[in-house]
């Protein structure tokens, strides 16, 4: 059994978020940007690997929008093919950071008592400890890789995800249909999923999208400062490669600011999609 709300259909939540003009602006934003992803090839001119010692650190050109870097890669197509490690590494990890945050507040809350301190207190360092340092300590540790820099980000950006669901569930549990639950023989597990789960999973959707924002930052801050992969290419690797080259210092300005620009715009629409879904999904910031 789920508790009642006003959105009860896929076609009445989109009724809803459509009229958030916040909302559908980062949408948008986010739909270009995955099909700039899925059309790399299509709509760059260039080889994004290919190298040209003749045009090296050329500024932006009707051949090389972006201009080129110090060993001659196009910058265009580096950037344009950089949306694609960016958005997988996002959205893996914040897969990962959701489940475990989400695993670890159904439990804490549901069954509350020592496992609940327990838990809690685990969160608490987390929140408390800046995660970005974590993750640059870890990854330096493990190694950079992608499948590395995924599982670091995941794992250690779960706790803001964690304390909201704990809260959700605390309340959830003791409502009545819970309880109906339990008195005709329903076990814990089954409560958790088909009862509880259900009715949190809308918070959780609206973490998710800001937990994207979050790693989409992490990883190109990983790269950027030397412990993630910077082999692949990502918007952190151009940035990574803009302060080595000295094009900061030099103010090669076509090296560094499409990146930076890409990085914050994509995080900006990520986080007007979390605002909007969390006014849609909390009755007491609805405006209807």
């Amino acid at each position: 059994m789920k508790v009642r709300t006003k959105l009860q259909s896929f076609r009445e939540f989109w009724e809803i978020y459509k009229q958030s003009k916040l909302g559908m602006a980062g949408l948008i934003i986010i739909i270009i940007f995955v099909l700039i992803a899925i059309l790399a090839p299509y709509i760059t001119f260039h080889n994004p690997y290919e190298t040209n010692p003749a045009k090296v650190l050329l500024p932006p050109s009707k051949d090389y929008w972006f201009g080129t870097n110090e060993v001659g890669q196009d910058l265009y197509a580096l950037n344009i093919y950089g949306t694609r490690v960016s958005l997988i590494v996002g959205f893996l990890a914040a897969l990962v950071a959701v489940f475990v945050g989400t695993t670890i507040g159904l439990t804490s809350g549901y069954y509350g008592g020592l496992l609940d301190e327990i838990l809690m207190r685990t969160t608490d360092f987390f929140l408390v400890i800046p995660p970005l340092v974590l993750m640059i300590i870890v990854g330096a540790i493990l190694g950079p890789s992608m499948i590395n820099a995924i599982l670091i980000i995941g794992l250690l950006s779960w706790s803001p995800t964690a304390r909201v669901v704990r809260s959700m569930v605390l309340s959830i549990k003791e409502r009545p249909f819970v309880e109906s639950a339990k008195a005709i023989g329903a076990g814990d597990l089954t409560i958790l999923i088909k009862h509880i789960l259900p009715n949190v999973m809308p918070v959780v959707w609206a973490n998710m999208t800001l937990a994207v924002s979050t790693a989409i930052f992490s990883y190109a801050a990983m790269v950027f400062l030397g412990v993630g992969d910077v082999n692949d290419i990502s918007w952190g690797m151009i940035l990574h490669y803009a302060f080595t080259s000295g094009a900061l210092s030099s103010g090669m300005w076509w090296y560094f600011v499409p990146p930076g620009v890409f990085i914050m715009l994509l995080i900006f629409a990520f986080v007007l999609v979390g605002y909007s879904l969390e006014e849609i999904f909390n009755p007491r910031l609805r405006h209807l």
